[in-house]
Order: structure tokens, then C-alpha cells, then sequence
């Protein structure tokens, strides 16, 4: 890869929200984009933390015992086993950061399950 990434543009290839894409790779770590809207499944990720980046909208990372609120240009780190929920109540736009091979769900499965590596 040896030419800029540009997010926007990345980002209006996206129709499907919870389907995060690859858009780039550092070492065993992967960005990937993702567009939010609702709420997502309660889930862990035991080997691993995971970084949220908001690029655009708002969102809140929701923990059983308290709610951590996300605008544009915010950044969090969910740390590993720590079980969360992301939730956005209107369209947001993600950068995610994480090891290659990290299911979205983690443990939970079910239908918000998204397909890994898939490169846009």
C-alpha cells in the first residue's frame, strides 16, 4: 500500500451498518471502518482491548456499570474481557482498531456477526 488512505472516501462505500471493512494493516493490527446506527450485542473480547474512533456522529460505549459517550474525534479503548455494548442512536461513523482476526461480536455470535478481513 503506498498511497493515502482517504476515510470519507472509504466510508461512502459503506451501505451496511455493523459490517466493519479493512482499510488498512499494521503489523498483526487491522483498521477498519464501520458504520453504526442502533444497538449493538452485549459482548467481550477475551485476548484482546479494542479501539473506537469516532469519525463522525456520536456514540456511547455502554458497560453494566456505567456509559462512556462518544462525539467526533473522540477516541476509547474497551480493554480485553471487559463486556460492553456499542450503541448510536443515529448514523456514526467508526475507525476501529484491532488484531487481525477479531470477531465483532467476540463471544456472543448471533445474526450482528460480521464476516472477518474483508477489504473495501
Amino acid at each position: 500500500m503506498d498511497q493515502p488512505i482517504n476515510l470519507g472516501e472509504k466510508l461512502g462505500l459503506l451501505s451496511e451498518h455493523w459490517s466493519p471493512r479493512v482499510v488498512a494493516e499494521m503489523n498483526d493490527y487491522q483498521f477498519k471502518i464501520v458504520k453504526l446506527e442502533g444497538e449493538f450485542v452485549w459482548h467481550s473480547h477475551e485476548e484482546t482491548d479494542e479501539t473506537f474512533m469516532v469519525l463522525s456522529g456520536s456514540m456511547r460505549i455502554e458497560f453494566r456499570d456505567r456509559v462512556i459517550e462518544l462525539g467526533e474525534g473522540d477516541l476509547y479503548v474497551v480493554r480485553k474481557g471487559v463486556e460492553h455494548r456499542p450503541v448510536a442512536d443515529a448514523e456514526c461513523s467508526v475507525l476501529l482498531i484491532e488484531p487481525k482476526g477479531v470477531v465483532n461480536t467476540g463471544e456472543a455470535g448471533g445474526d450482528l456477526t460480521a464476516k472477518n478481513d474483508v477489504w473495501i
